[in-house]
Parts: C-alpha cells; structure tokens; sequence
C-alpha cells in the first residue's frame, strides 16, 4: 500500500477525496521555498509511514498545483488537513514537532483488533480467521476476495463476488467486482485487448445492460489513473444521453 502520493491538481479527486473513502488522508501543503516545510516535511512522513497504511500522507506543492490548494483556503504553509469520508476532520498550521505530529496522525489510525492483525498477516487461512471474528470486516472482505479472484477459479471467483456482498459499496469492493466479472484472473487486459473490447461494447451501451455493466468493469479495471478511463466514459455519456 502508498503511504506516501504526490498529489496534483489532476490527481486531487481520486488521491485525497476518493481515497479519504477508505483511509483517512493526511494532506501536506508546501512549496520548496518554505522552510517550515523543510523541517515539518520529513517528520509528517516518518510517523504516517509508521502507521503501516491506517494513514496516507498526500502531498501538494502549492506554486505548481494551486486548485488542488485553494481547496482549502489557507494563507500561510506548512498547512496539514486530516480527511475522513471526503471531509477535513482535524488541520493544523506551521511546523509542529515530532511528538504533536505523531499525536494529531495516531487520533487518525484506528487501535488494530484482533482481526486487524489477522488482516495484517495477509493469507488466506487469516483473512478467513478474520472474517470468523468479523464477518463484515472491511480489510478481510476486500483482500479474501481480490485473492480468489486472483486465482480465477469459477467458485472461486462466485465466493469473491458473495463475500463483496457483505459490505457497503466503495471504491475497492467495486474495483475487486469488476475484476471478478471481467474475467482477468485479477489482472488488467492487455491494452489492445481492452480496447477492442470497449470499443465493441460502445455501441451497445444504451439498450444492452449487460454491455453497460462490463464496458463500467472494464473501466474500474484500467482505473482513474489511466487516460483511457475518462476518455471512455465519455464516449458512453454521448451514447446514453
């Protein structure tokens, strides 16, 4: 998992808004210049990386990414917010030390339960002690399944797409589900493959429900990052609309 992204104007929504869906985002505001940022910069890194994923740390050069900047209307850097659920839910100004970084980015990290440890561990036989703790814990739910996806074995695939079922919908559950569909054995196509594929799909979009469900898995398979995403996502709002 990222601990550490560099954020752009571009990249804001998926890096801090959607992933602040399933990780709180600690947002850094700096610019090279700023010497409060040089010192606040290495620490704020060192003590999210510590919290072994609970945490992200997203960082945002203000001089070349001023949008993603202004979204939170600061005046002065070093500025730090805490994001949660798409909202900020803890900031702070300046470069405090080491001891009141680690204390406001610990009130961010939840206590690891027993099945967050069995989580932690990552194979199949404590993904599934996990789920016998906690049947609808997030972390189990999401690995187990992108494992048996993986695999790509039929049952395999069914017990992936029944165990997704347990949780609300996020970014991850449908992201591990399209690739269950998709058929990939968990890996993304080959992009001439996906591209004929999609192309092939394109006209059927609008009358066909099944083409419109596997052109949008075929989608959350490239993901946000990949130009390819928004280009054929606009293709089919022309289509529908």
């Amino acid at each position: 998992m990222v601990a550490v992204r560099d954020v752009t104007d571009e990249t804001f929504e998926a890096d801090v808004l959607v992933r602040s869906e399933e990780v709180p985002v600690v947002v850094d505001l700096w610019a090279p210049w700023c010497g409060p940022c040089k010192t606040l910069g290495p620490i704020i890194e060192q003590v999210v990386a510590a919290t072994e994923g609970k945490v992200e740390l997203a960082k945002i050069n203000v001089d070349e990414n001023p949008r993603a900047a202004a979204t939170f209307r600061v005046q002065s850097i070093p500025a730090v917010f805490a994001l949660r659920e798409r909202r900020v839910i803890d900031q702070f100004i300046g470069a405090l030390p080491e001891p009141a970084v680690k204390e406001f980015v610990e009130r961010l990290a939840p206590s690891m339960s027993p099945a967050d440890r069995l989580v932690a561990v990552g194979s199949e036989d404590a993904l599934r002690a996990a789920l016998d703790l906690d049947p609808g814990h997030e972390g189990a739910v999401v690995a187990l399944a992108e494992l048996l996806v993986g695999r790509g074995a039929e049952g395999d695939v069914d017990e992936a797409l029944a165990l997704l079922a347990r949780i609300p919908e996020s970014a991850e559950t449908r992201r591990v589900a399209a690739l269950a569909r998709v058929g990939a054995g968990g890996r993304v196509p080959a992009v001439e493959d996906v591209e004929a594929k999609l192309d092939g799909l394109l006209d059927r979009v609008k009358e066909d429900e099944a083409a419109r469900q596997e052109f949008l898995d075929l989608l959350e398979v490239l993901g946000p990052e990949d130009p390819r995403t928004m280009k054929y996502r606009r293709a089919m709002t022309s289509r529908l609309f």
